[in-house]
C-alpha cells in the first residue's frame, strides 16, 4: 500500500453512443490547484520511494550507458553538405549540424540553448533546403511535440527573417518538405486546441517577398494525418492522407507553385499506398490483394487509379512481408520481415533481382512506427544512408550504393551488449494462432531455474515491434534479468492480416498473445509470476493497464508509460476520438462501446483484488495519452486494490508523449521506472556493465 491518503470521488457520469459508465475521478481531469497538489504528492511518493532503494545511483549510471537515440537518425545530404542532429561536447541536448561528410566534424547551425539558456527547447525536426542554402529546424518549448519553425542561413548561421508562424503538432510529418528549387516547402500545422484532431497543409514561398498560404487540396473526410510533397524531379506534388494507411488522394503539376491545380487521384482510403512519386508514376507498397503485402506502379494519368487490378506489380507478394519501398537511382530498395526480422533487396523498376544488402545481422531496419512517417523525407538520388539494429546493439548509419557488393558503415553503434544470447520462441494464443518473441540474457543466466522477466511490447495501429536495441531496459539484463520482446496481433510484423486479427473487434487478441507468451515462459520454467514484470508505452501502456486488470495474477509489477487507460472518457476530444475509433471500437455503436469498456483498465478495475505492484508514468504535457488518465487510473488503482502491492502515479513536468523530452528528464524517467521494477523483483544492479571475457 501506498501513504496516499484516499483520493475523493465524485458522482460523475459518462456516455458515449447512449451507454453511460461511472466516472468517480473525472475531476482528477481538470487543470486546478487541486488536482495539481494532488499530482505533485502522488510525484514525490513515487519519487521518494525509489530513491529510498539503495541502488538508485547506481542504476542511473547504468541507464545512462545503455539509452540511447529511441529510432535510428540518419544524415541528411543536400548539394553535397550532410546534416544531422547530436549533442555537441558537454550538452547532452541535440544541436542541428552541418559537415562535409556524413559525420564528419560539424559546424553548429543551430543551438536550442541559445535561444533559451535557462530552459533550451527541444530540436524536434530538421530539414535542409535541396541547393544546401537554408536549414528549416523544429523547436518544442514545452515537451508536448508542438513545434514552430525556425529558418537557419548555412553559410553564416544566422536566424533568417518571415519564418512561418504556425505550430506543428508534431515532428510525424516530416517537418519542412522542400520544393526542389529550395523556393519553398510544404509543411503541415493544426490549431490551438493540442487535443484536436485538426490538420491544414501550408505553402511558405521564400523567393521575393516571403508568403505562408493553406494550400487547397480535395481531401478525402476525416480527421487523419495529412502532407504535401513534390517529386525529386521538380514536375509535381502529391497530397497524402492517412497516418497508418497513407493514400495519395491528390496530384497537382509544380510550375506554378502559387496557382496549383488539384485533381484527384486515389480516392478509396482503404487501399494503403505508401510510397514515392518517380516519373510519371507512383511507386508504394499494398496490402489491396496481397495481405504480406507487394509493391506496385500507378500512372499519374491512369483513369482508374482505384482499381488495384489496372496496377502494375513490381514486387509480387510472396511468404514475407513487404513493408517499404525507397527508389534510389535506377533500383528500388524493398525492405522486408522475414519472421519480424529486416531484410533488404533490391530490384530494378520492372522488379528484376539486383541483389540483397548484406545486412550487418539479425535485426531492424530503422523506421518510424507508422508507414507515413517513412516517405515524407528527402529521397537521395544515389545511395542508400540508412540506420540499423539489433537486440543486442544499438543504431549503427550504414550506406549501400546500388550496385555495391559491401555495405560502408558510417558509424558504428554507440552500444553493444557483451556476452548476451538472444533466443526465439513461439507461443500459441488463445485462438491457435502461434505468436513469436525474442528473449535475451547474459550468457552466464542459465534458465536452470525461473529468473525475473520483463516483457516489453505494443501491439497496435499496424506499427511493427522491430527486433531492435531495448536501450536503457539493458539495465534489467545487466542486472541478471531476461528481456522478452513480444511480437502482438494488432502490430505489423506479419502484414494486415496481422494487424486486423489485432484491432477492432478482435483487439483481444492482442492482449491474448501476451498472456500466451508470460504462460509459455512460465510453463516452460523462464520465469514465475512472482518474478515477472510488465512495461509498455503509450499503446503498450494500454497494453499494461489491460494486462494488470484482466490478469492480475500474472505478473508481480507493471509499469504503463505514457498511458491511456480512460477508452471511454478518450471518446471526449477529438485526438482522443480518432484514436479510439481508428484501433479499438466504432463509437457510434452502442455495443461497440460496451466491447470496448471490456479493454478499458479505467473501467474494468474492482475492489478487494490483489493487483500487481504497478508505477504509472505520464507525461504534463502529452496531447496523446493526457496525464488524467494515468491520475484517474491511478487513483481508482490506489482505492481498489487488496493486496499490499505498492501503487504510484508519476506525472513529469516539461514532459509529453516521449518524442520531444528532454534528455536529463528522460534518463531519471527511465531510472525510476527500472528501478521501481528491480526493487520490487529482489534485483541487485551491476556496479558497472558487464564486459566480455577475455
Amino acid at each position: 500500500m501506498t501513504s496516499i491518503e484516499t483520493t475523493r470521488t465524485g458522482d460523475d457520469i459518462d456516455e458515449v453512443a447512449g451507454v453511460r459508465f461511472a466516472d468517480p475521478y473525472r475531476w482528477l481531469e481538470a487543470s486546478t490547484e487541486e488536482v495539481r497538489a494532488w499530482q505533485d504528492a502522488q510525484g514525490e511518493a513515487a519519487a521518494a520511494y525509489t530513491r529510498d532503494w539503495p541502488y538508485f545511483d547506481r542504476l542511473r549510471k547504468l541507464v545512462a550507458h545503455y539509452d540511447t537515440e529511441r529510432f535510428g537518425s540518419v544524415p541528411m545530404v543536400a548539394a553535397g553538405r550532410w546534416f544531422r542532429m547530436e549533442p555537441v561536447a558537454g550538452s547532452i541536448r541535440p544541436s542541428a549540424l552541418v559537415s562535409e561528410e556524413p559525420y564528419g566534424e560539424g559546424r553548429v547551425l543551430f543551438d536550442p540553448a541559445a535561444e533559451n539558456p535557462g530552459k533550451p527547447p527541444f530540436l524536434s525536426w530538421i530539414s535542409p533546403s535541396p541547393d544546401g542554402t537554408v536549414l528549416a529546424v523544429g523547436v518544442c518549448a514545452d515537451g508536448s511535440e508542438r513545434n514552430t519553425i525556425r529558418l537557419v542561413d548555412v553559410s553564416s548561421g544566422a536566424l533568417l527573417p518571415d519564418a512561418p508562424t504556425q505550430f506543428l503538432r508534431d515532428n510525424w510529418t516530416g517537418g519542412a518538405k522542400w520544393l526542389p528549387d529550395s523556393s519553398g516547402f510544404f509543411f503541415t500545422g493544426t490549431d490551438d486546441d493540442p487535443v484536436s484532431s485538426a490538420h491544414e497543409v501550408w505553402l511558405h514561398l521564400r523567393h521575393g517577398t516571403p508568403s505562408t498560404a493553406a494550400v487547397d487540396v480535395p481531401w478525402l473526410p476525416g480527421g487523419d494525418y495529412r502532407a504535401v510533397v513534390a517529386s525529386a524531379d521538380g514536375r509535381h506534388a502529391v497530397a497524402v492522407q492517412g497516418l497508418f494507411t497513407p493514400v495519395p488522394v491528390a496530384v497537382t503539376k509544380l510550375h506554378d507553385p502559387t496557382n496549383l491545380a488539384w485533381r484527384e487521384f486515389v480516392t478509396d482510403a482503404s487501399l494503403n499506398l505508401a510510397g514515392f512519386l518517380l516519373g510519371d508514376e507512383w511507386i508504394a507498397v499494398t496490402d489491396a490483394g496481397a495481405p504480406r503485402g507487394r509493391v506496385v506502379a500507378i500512372g499519374l494519368n491512369s483513369t482508374t487509379p482505384d482499381d488495384p487490378g489496372s496496377w502494375r506489380t513490381i514486387v509480387p507478394e510472396t511468404d514475407v512481408t513487404v513493408r517499404a519501398v525507397r527508389p534510389v537511382g535506377d533500383v528500388l530498395y524493398v525492405h522486408e520481415f522475414v519472421e519480424t526480422y529486416s531484410r533488404l533487396r533490391v530490384v530494378d523498376h520492372d522488379g528484376a533481382a539486383r541483389g540483397m544488402v548484406p545486412l550487418p545481422g539479425k535485426g531492424a531496419v530503422g523506421e518510424l512506427p507508422f508507414a507515413m512517417m517513412n516517405i515524407l523525407g528527402p529521397t537521395p538520388t544515389d545511395q542508400l544512408p540508412f540506420a540499423f539494429s539489433t537486440l543486442m546493439s544499438s543504431w549503427g548509419t550504414y550506406r549501400h550504393r546500388p550496385g555495391a557488393p559491401l555495405l560502408e558503415t558510417l558509424r558504428k553503434p554507440e552500444v553493444l551488449l557483451e556476452d548476451c544470447v538472444i533466443e526465439d520462441g513461439w507461443a500459441t494464443s488463445a485462438d491457435g494462432t502461434r505468436v513469436p518473441y525474442h528473449l535475451m540474457r547474459r550468457r552466464d543466466v542459465l534458465l536452470n531455474r525461473p529468473r525475473p522477466a520483463l516483457l516489453y511490447g505494443y501491439g497496435g495501429f499496424g506499427a511493427p515491434w522491430v527486433a531492435q536495441y531495448p536501450g536503457a531496459m539493458s539495465a534489467f539484463v545487466a542486472a541478471g534479468g531476461v528481456f522478452v520482446h513480444t511480437n502482438l496481433r494488432g502490430g505489423g510484423e506479419f502484414g494486415r492480416d496481422w494487424w486486423h486479427n489485432g484491432r477492432q473487434q478482435a483487439k483481444q487478441n492482442g492482449y491474448d498473445d501476451l498472456y500466451a507468451i508470460a504462460e509459455d515462459l512460465v510453463a516452460t520454467r523462464v520465469t514465475s509470476p512472482n518474478l515477472l514484470a510488465l512495461t509498455g508505452g503509450s499503446g503498450g501502456g494500454l497494453m499494461c493497464g489491460v494486462a494488470a486488470t484482466q490478469r492480475p495474477n500474472l505478473w508481480r509489477v507493471v509499469v504503463p508509460r505514457v498511458p491511456i487507460f480512460d477508452l471511454i472518457g478518450a471518446c471526449r476530444d477529438g485526438y482522443g476520438r480518432w484514436i479510439v475509433d481508428t484501433e479499438f471500437a466504432r463509437i457510434d455503436d452502442p455495443d461497440e462501446v460496451r466491447r470496448l469498456a471490456t479493454f478499458s483498465p479505467y473501467h474494468l478495475l474492482r475492489d478487494g483484488v490483489d493487483y500487481p505492484a504497478m508505477f504509472i508514468e505520464a507525461g504534463d504535457t502529452d496531447p496523446r495519452c493526457p496525464p488524467w488518465h494515468a491520475r484517474k487510473f491511478g487513483a481508482r488503482l490506489q482505492a481498489a486494490t487488496g493486496g499490499d502491492a505498492p501503487v504510484f502515479i508519476r506525472i513529469w513536468s516539461d514532459s509529453g508523449h516521449g518524442w520531444a523530452t528532454d534528455k536529463e528528464i528522460v534518463l531519471t524517467q527511465q531510472t525510476e521506472s527500472l528501478a521501481f521494477i528491480l526493487k520490487t523483483l529482489g534485483m541487485i544492479p551491476p556496479e558497472r556493465p558487464p564486459v566480455a571475457a577475455e
